[in-house]
C-alpha cells in the first residue's frame, strides 16, 4: 500500500517554493511528481524584511504566515493535479515554513528559532494533515535545531564503505558528512546563495547570478576574501548553524566598508569564492578522505561556484545530487517529506551527534485535515 507524503521547502534563497509527492512504501523512496513556484515579489519583499526588526512585526508576520500558506497550497494542488492522485491519499504533508529568526542557545540559554508558517489554514485548504516547526523541539532540547537533513541524507545518500559528502547550496550552505562505518556528522558551512543573490539584486537588478556569470566576469578581491573569510563562524566547530542573522546585508556593509573603489562585479566574483571557500573548507576539514562531494540546493546549478568548488577541492569529485540519484532540487523538500513521515509514524528526526541536542527526539506538530 502506497506511504505517500508531500515535503514543501521555501528556503533561505526566497527564490521559490519547491514540493515533492514522495512514496516511501518501497525500501527506495520514489518522487512521483515535483513543482515549483516562484514567490509573490511582494510577499518575498516581505519575508526578507521580517528577517529583521520592524514595525509591527507580529501582525505583518501572521498575514505573511497565511500568504506562504497559500502558496504552500497551491503547489499541493499542481502536486496532486499532475500525478493523479487524490488529497485523501497523502498521509500528511511536511511544511517546513520560512525561517526569519534563528538563535539557539542565545539570551536565555536556550534561545529559539521562527519559522513563519500557518499549518492550520494549509490544513484547511489542502484537506491534508500538516506537519510543522520541526527545528524547535530539537533547540527545546538544547540543540542547534539545524541542520535536520543529515538524517535523510544517510539513508538517500550514504554508501556502506564509503565516506560521502552531501553539501546544500540554499541561502546558508550545510554539509552532511556519511561516514563509512554509519556515522553522520553535519553543520552549517557559512553563506550560500544569500549574500550573492542581495549583491546580485543590488547592482543589476536580477535576483540571483545566473550561472553564475556575472561573477565570472569579475576578479576576485585578495584583501576583500580574506576580510571576510575573518568571520568567526568560519572557524567555529560543529554543531553549529546559522542564518541571515549574522551573514546578511550588513554584515556585508560592515565588511565592505574598509575597502573603497572597487567594481561591483569584482565583490561578486569575491562573495562566490567566499562560498565555495566556506565549503570547502569545511569538506577538507571534516570530510574523512572523502572522494565524493554532491551538491543539492540552488547552487548546484551556479556553474561559477561550481567550478571554484572543484577547485578548491582536489581529489573531490564535485557534482550535483542527480549522479546519486536525486535531483538537486528536490532533495531538501524530499527531506520535509520524509520527516513528516518520522513525525507521524512516533519515530525521532534529529541526530544528537549533528544537532548537539541531549538526545534523539520526535520533531514537529501534527495539525489535522
Amino acid at each position: 500500500m502506497p506511504s505517500l507524503y508531500i515535503g514543501l521547502m521555501s528556503g533561505t534563497s526566497l527564490d521559490g517554493v519547491d514540493g515533492v509527492l514522495v512514496d516511501f512504501s518501497q525500501e527506495k523512496m520514489v518522487v512521483i511528481g515535483h513543482e515549483s513556484a516562484p514567490l509573490a515579489p511582494d510577499l518575498r519583499a516581505e519575508l526578507l524584511a521580517l528577517n529583521t526588526p520592524g514595525p509591527n512585526e507580529l501582525h505583518r508576520a501572521a498575514l505573511a504566515g497565511n500568504a506562504l500558506a497559500r502558496a504552500y497550497a497551491s503547489v499541493v494542488q499542481r502536486l496532486l493535479k499532475h500525478s493523479g492522485v487524490p488529497a485523501g491519499a497523502v498521509r500528511a504533508i511536511g511544511a517546513h515554513g520560512q525561517t526569519v529568526r534563528h538563535r539557539p542557545q542565545e539570551f536565555d540559554g536556550t534561545g529559539y528559532t521562527l519559522q513563519l508558517n500557518n499549518p492550520s489554514l494549509l490544513a484547511e485548504c489542502t484537506g491534508i494533515p500538516v506537519v510543522a516547526d520541526f527545528r524547535s523541539r530539537d533547540v527545546a532540547a538544547g540543540g542547534q535545531g539545524a541542520p535536520l537533513v543529515p538524517a535523510f541524507h544517510r539513508g538517500v545518500f550514504g554508501r556502506t564503505g564509503e565516506t560521502v559528502l552531501v553539501l546544500n547550496i540554499g541561502g546558508i550552505s550545510n554539509l552532511s558528512v556519511l561516514g563509512a562505518d554509519g556515522s553522520v556528522a553535519g553543520f552549517d558551512c557559512g553563506p550560500g546563495n544569500a549574500l550573492m543573490d542581495h549583491w546580485c539584486q543590488l547592482h543589476t537588478g536580477q535576483a540571483f547570478d545566473k550561472n553564475g556569470d556575472w561573477a565570472a566576469q569579475g576578479q576576485v578581491l585578495p584583501d576583500l576574501l580574506a576580510t571576510l573569510l575573518q568571520e568567526p563562524f568560519l572557524r567555529q566547530p560543529p554543531p553549529k548553524s546559522t542564518g541571515r542573522d549574522l551573514f546578511n546585508p550588513t554584515w556585508l556593509s560592515d565588511a565592505l566598508a574598509a575597502h573603497s573603489g572597487i567594481r561591483p562585479v569584482d565583490v561578486q566574483a569575491t562573495l562566490t569564492e567566499l562560498t565555495a571557500s566556506a565549503c570547502a573548507m569545511s569538506a577538507i576539514s571534516h570530510g574523512k578522505n572523502s572522494k565524493t562531494l554532491a551538491v543539492c540546493g540552488g547552487g548546484a546549478l551556479n556553474t561559477q561556484l561550481m567550478r571554484r568548488l572543484q577547485a578548491l577541492t582536489p581529489g573531490i569529485s564535485v557534482a550535483p545530487t542527480d549522479t546519486l540519484g536525486l535531483p538537486a532540487l528536490q532533495v531538501e523538500a524530499a527531506a520535509f517529506a520524509w520527516l513528516a513521515r518520522q513525525t507521524v509514524q512516533g519515530q525521532t528526526g534529529n541526530l544528537q551527534s549533528v544537532t548537539g541536542a541531549r538526545g534523539a527526539r520526535v520533531l514537529g506538530a501534527v495539525y489535522p485535515a
